[in-house]
């Protein structure tokens, strides 16, 4: 009876195994472990580049959302009073 079940689990983690290395956390693991290979270096620039970037991003959305608060402010105003004159 227990060389059934033993047989049964060793069965059942073959595709269990197959199917979470085929996962986005297997994935993610490998690239992790190839990572450590190259001593880690070349993973802090990346870290540095991808930061820059996101600084980046940061910054042009923070001036579009400055842009879009004025046009809400504008539109608000015209709202308000549309017959009154603007100087």
């Amino acid at each position: 009876m227990w060389i059934f079940v033993i047989v049964l689990v060793i069965a059942l983690m073959i595709p269990i195994t197959a199917i979470l290395l085929d996962s986005p956390l297997g994935r993610s693991m490998a690239r992790r472990l190839e990572g450590q290979g190259e001593g880690g270096a070349g993973g802090v620039r990346e870290l540095e580049r991808r930061v820059e970037a996101l600084e980046t991003d940061i910054s042009d959305l923070t001036r579009s959302v400055t842009g879009m608060r004025e046009e809400i402010q504008f539109v608000q105003r015209l709202l308000e009073d549309p017959k009154k004159k603007r100087t």
